[in-house]
């Protein structure tokens, strides 16, 4: 949401420096010893994460598979029909619900599943920027803090400033942000469970110049997307007070403000509710999407989305065996680190050193955690984990020779 030409913002700041001895070897050596420990903790962590995520993903993929094979999809303009009662259905229709969401303060309405209440008010923010040096033996800091006026949705408080006088903010907000949800949500003929309901999550921002404007002795003024409880929206103060609204899954008959949402469900019959399916191997399938899809495009995009998840989760891993194979060596740089030369050596050896054990020790976590779904997949992994020291082995004799 991007700010308005009349923000009137305010800025100043300050500098402040600070100076500390530099720490002795035997200090730095201690700091060094408890980063080690924080690396070995993150070193069994990343196996965790490796190890567990290549079983999720082959669960969730075998269960996605396993849905699709039992998957019933029913015509849009079909009525209950109580012998898909308990199965895995499939169907693309739209939303509706009884009633319109409102907010009576405002005196905003919108047919919708969801309706969102969003509060920001005008405060000081602290802003710093720091940066080392050396002098006369000691390592000093320089902080440079700057205080700028801001619309913020979260309250700051100002008494963790480093100087909070004249930037002091309020309490607390005279209004609060909420969201609304539609008690009973119908996809065609059935009622969506709480969980499909949470799925609904397209909010878009309400334009609020079609709504009547407030009374003229009234503290509230609407500009755009905002209803801002000043006189002057365009010069605010500290403490001044903004909404808007937005909403998300359109269900009312009108074409204000919008057209009514299509979604696709996937999800169990159970009379005329949905419910969460249970796969053999334990995988719940609740899948909706907000936009019309064929079952086969639901189950492949859902398998879209656990790729994605599981080669994030691959990343992850590895990032953190990285870390924590870095901070665990760090003690050897610790020990050299008064030698210019040979401490930037050391440094790119044991960046290089934590390269290549983390990149083979994830690859053979991921190949054990294989080893019981596909036995061929996993003994490749682990023939390319290995290569790095195979051919070490297979060096280390002609070296000698020579």
């Amino acid at each position: 949401m991007s700010e308005p030409p009349f923000s009137g913002a305010e800025r100043d700041g300050h500098t402040s420096i600070s100076s500390k001895s530099n720490p002795g070897f035997l200090e730095r050596l201690s700091e060094t010893a408890g980063g080690t420990v924080v690396g070995v903790a993150l070193f069994c962590l990343s196996f965790y994460v490796l190890f567990t995520n290549e079983g999720r993903a082959l669960q969730t993929a075998v269960a996605l598979d396993e849905g699709l094979s039992q998957v019933v999809s029913l015509d849009p303009s079909s009525s209950l029909d109580y012998q898909n009662n308990h199965r895995l259905i499939h169907l693309s229709v739209r939303l509706h619900t009884s009633q319109p969401l409102h907010d009576p303060n405002y005196r905003v309405v919108v047919q919708a599943v969801k309706l969102r209440r969003q509060v920001e008010m005008y405060q000081w923010v602290e802003y710093q920027e720091s940066k080392d040096y050396q002098e006369d033996g000691e390592t000093k800091t320089e902080t440079t803090y700057t205080y700028n006026t801001e619309w913020k949705s979260e309250l700051i408080n100002s008494l963790n400033f480093d100087r909070e006088i004249g930037h002091i903010n309020p309490s607390a907000m005279a209004v609060e942000s909420v969201t609304v949800v539609a008690p009973e949500v119908q996809a065609g003929p059935f009622i969506l469970s709480k969980g499909l309901v949470e799925q609904i999550n397209d909010f878009q921002t309400l334009n609020l110049g079609d709504l009547p404007q407030p009374d003229a002795d009234s503290f509230l003024t609407i500009d755009g997307e905002y209803f801002y409880h000043t006189p002057n929206p365009r010069r605010p103060e500290v403490g001044d007070v903004r909404v808007s609204f937005s909403f998300a899954g359109l269900s009312g008959e009108g074409s204000w403000p919008g057209p009514v949402l299509t979604v696709s469900v996937v999800a169990m019959q159970r009379g005329e509710n949905l419910a969460p399916f249970k796969t053999k191997s334990g995988y719940t399938l609740e899948l909706l999407y907000m936009q019309e899809l064929t079952a086969q495009e639901v189950f492949e995009k859902e398998h879209q989305h656990n790729d994605m998840m599981t080669w994030g989760l691959r990343a992850a891993g590895w990032a953190l065996m990285f870390l924590g194979i870095s901070l665990t060596m760090r003690i050897i740089y610790t020990l050299v680190d008064w030698i210019p030369i040979l401490r930037e050596l050391v440094s790119l050896g044991l960046k290089l050193f934590a390269l290549c054990v983390s990149c083979s020790l994830s690859l053979l976590t991921i190949a054990v955690g294989w080893i019981y779904y596909r036995p061929l997949m996993a003994m490749g992994l682990m023939g390319l984990a290995l290569l790095p020291l195979l051919i070490g082995r297979t060096r280390v004799p002609a070296k000698k020779h020579q």
